[in-house]
């Protein structure tokens, strides 16, 4: 199943889930020095930034590549949801045609498939970003104790990244930790909130030894912070 795929399918519980997303766009906001009034969001998902933003602004444009997000995604006169892919050049050419005063991606440029070139299409719109980016140390000891390879990069990785076109942004991490009552909750919400990527390498039996053994009665995560002008 096509990540997109996993996202429209699980749109309409994705919010509601998604704690540790409305806490990382609450940190890319609260960084902001001035007020943008036309707002670039990449991977905007439901619309979780944009429902976040409390100033007046003139337009927001919301990107995404699942159509069951964009779907749920706030719409007015001044708010414009498009379908489209970062991994996709031709979005990016497209975007250049516009101007923009900040471009947001608030936890969806680990699903990038060549991250450098997103840096890069970013760099070349020249104008001040705000990024969050999920790295290989959210779901650190559910990895480890299933004896699985974290899909996503490691901070250094995105921060060695980043250096090449995003040189002179600022590059830092934050840790969270998300509490549940029992490890059926946990699990239960790892499928439904899309942050699995997709993937489902464990069989039935496999799933319940993980689910009998994980010794945390939380999950990790750990997101990248790059903050830069052009």
């Amino acid at each position: 199943m096509k990540i997109s795929t996993e996202f429209s399918k699980n749109a309409s519980s994705y919010e509601d889930l998604n704690e540790i997303q409305n806490l990382v766009i609450e940190e890319l906001l609260s960084c902001l020095k001035e007020k943008p009034q036309k707002i670039l969001d990449l991977g905007c998902g439901s619309g979780a930034l944009c429902k976040k933003i409390t100033w007046k602004y003139k337009h927001f444009t919301g990107v995404d590549f699942a159509p069951g997000m964009l779907e749920l995604h706030p719409k007015s006169k001044k708010i414009e949801s498009v379908y489209g892919d970062f991994n996709d050049k031709t979005l990016f050419e497209n975007l250049a045609t516009y101007e923009y005063d900040h471009i947001f991606s608030a936890s969806a440029l680990q699903w990038a498939e060549d991250l450098e070139a997103v840096f890069q299409s970013i760099a070349e719109l020249h104008t001040p970003y705000s990024l969050a980016i999920f790295t290989s140390g959210t779901f650190k000891t559910l990895n480890k104790t299933a004896k699985l390879r974290s899909l996503l990069k490691s901070a250094k990785e995105l921060e060695n990244s980043q250096k090449i076109y995003l040189a002179d942004a600022k590059f830092y991490t934050k840790s969270y930790k998300l509490r549940f009552e029992n490890v059926r909750e946990m699990f239960r919400y790892i499928k439904r909130s899309g942050v699995s990527g997709s993937r489902a390498v464990l069989n039935y039996k496999q799933t319940k030894e993980l689910m009998r053994s994980y010794p945390l009665e939380y999950l990790e995560f750990e997101v990248a912070f790059i903050h830069g002008h052009d």
